[in-house]
């Protein structure tokens, strides 16, 4: 019965005012928190005990999701030519796999997209900008359209790298450039719902994410351009803020902007963070939705791509100081004042999660998650080494029912954190 009460918490707590998927991209809220309690506060010296480790996933670089007794995510079949949704239990067999669509053509192609879950579909987007809705129970295709061909798509450098935004009846895919930003499909059939209107950028590299202020709903994003609020009814652009422009961009006009971060979100006030030099800053909506005003920049945190998360008033992520070096910050979430800046000593930069009380690091560089204690200093409790797979580190953690899981290229692990 104990176990039953703690699996019904995190169900009830993953439902969002938002009324979106709860199983997306980085957690039920889109902000790399998971609800899940009761966790472990200190692993043994080799780390949780591993439930399963699995070296069949496809080359990747997006998250597990998991849903009930099944675990699903995204990766490359072996001659790299398609992205395939792939099924697993518990134990980390795997129970189908179906090649989906195209990845990314150009460098990097590595599947990026982490499913969304919604009742019995799954809906996933290539790195070729083709919107995906597949049937969970079989992994077969319900409906298949080409973004970006369909909506003239304009592409950065690394092609399409969001995860559906799923809510109400509509999948929302952005594929900019100069026909249309945002589109919302019918999660049933595929079919156009609604198209925004053009903001002229490029792609960013960001998932959406569905907010609630004031009693309305809005859709927060970003292109290569502007971060953006849109309403998720008509697709009407509500308001742009023309972003910080990276040290590169600004110098070499064939540089372009990179966005690879979603936004934070808390009672009215967004805050976004880029690599790159970039760097940070928040903003606040206005009680109607239609504007907003910058309330203050940070020029410490400049996320790369491995987000940042909010614990009890204060964001936490990594900066950019090259390609293969960033240190962990923390700053004041009403005021942007750092908190502190410091290397993880012999790892760099990466991806952060949260749950339970504690912040869960994992370093691209070497493979070291660190469990960490939020506070005025890094504080690492505990960590270990991910042995096996190949690439950089990139794939963001997971947390579902007191189990960690870790992708690092083809292989997938699942730890105990209970």
């Amino acid at each position: 019965m104990k176990k039953l009460g703690l699996l019904l918490l995190c169900s009830l707590m993953t439902m969002g005012a938002a009324a979106q998927s709860k199983h997306g991209w980085r957690g039920p809220q889109n902000n790399g928190s998971y609800p899940c309690k009761e966790l472990l506060k200190e692993w043994p010296a080799e780390g949780p005990e591993m439930v399963f480790e699995v070296t069949d996933a496809g080359k990747g670089y997006s998250s597990p999701q998991v849903v009930g007794d099944r675990i699903y995510i995204t990766g490359m079949n072996e001659d790299q030519t398609q992205e395939v949704f792939q099924c697993y239990d518990l134990t980390g067999k795997k129970l189908y796999a179906t090649p989906y669509g195209k990845p990314w053509n150009k460098t990097y192609p590595e599947v990026r997209t982490t499913p969304t879950i919604e009742g019995d579909k799954a809906y996933v987007i290539s790195g070729m900008g083709e919107v995906v809705c597949l049937n969970i129970a079989d992994g077969s295709i319900v409906w298949k359209v080409d973004g970006a061909a369909e909506y003239k798509n304009k592409p950065a450098t690394w092609g399409t790298a969001e995860s559906p935004l799923v809510f109400d009846n509509k999948v929302i895919y952005n594929p900019a450039g100069d026909d249309t930003n945002t589109v919302a499909l019918d999660k049933e059939t595929g079919k156009l719902i609604w198209k925004s209107a053009t903001m002229n950028s490029m792609m960013g590299y960001v998932t959406p994410i569905l907010i609630e202020y004031k009693g309305k709903r809005q859709i927060v994003g970003m292109n290569e351009k502007y971060a953006f609020g849109m309403n998720p009814e008509t697709g009407a652009i509500e308001w742009k803020f023309e972003q910080l422009i990276s040290k590169q961009a600004a110098t070499d006009p064939e540089w372009e902007n990179i966005v690879p971060n979603s936004a934070l979100y808390q009672d009215g006030k967004i805050f976004f963070s880029q690599g790159y030099d970039i760097n940070s800053f928040q903003l606040q909506l206005a009680d109607d939705l239609k504007s907003v005003t910058c309330t203050w920049k940070n020029e410490v945190l400049d996320t790369h791509h491995g987000g940042y998360v909010l614990v009890d008033g204060v964001i936490y992520g990594t900066n950019w100081v090259s390609n293969n070096k960033g240190n962990w910050c923390a700053l004041d979430w009403n005021t942007g004042e750092t908190i502190y800046e410091t290397a993880w000593e012999g790892k760099g930069k990466g991806s952060i999660i949260t749950a339970d009380g504690m912040l869960y690091c994992y370093d691209e560089r070497r493979g070291t998650v660190g469990l960490v204690r939020p506070g005025k200093t890094f504080d690492v409790v505990s960590e270990f080494r991910i042995a096996k797979g190949s690439g950089p580190h990139w794939a963001h953690p997971t947390i579902a029912a007191g189990r960690l899981y870790i992708r690092h290229g083809e292989a997938l692990y699942a730890f105990k954190l209970k």
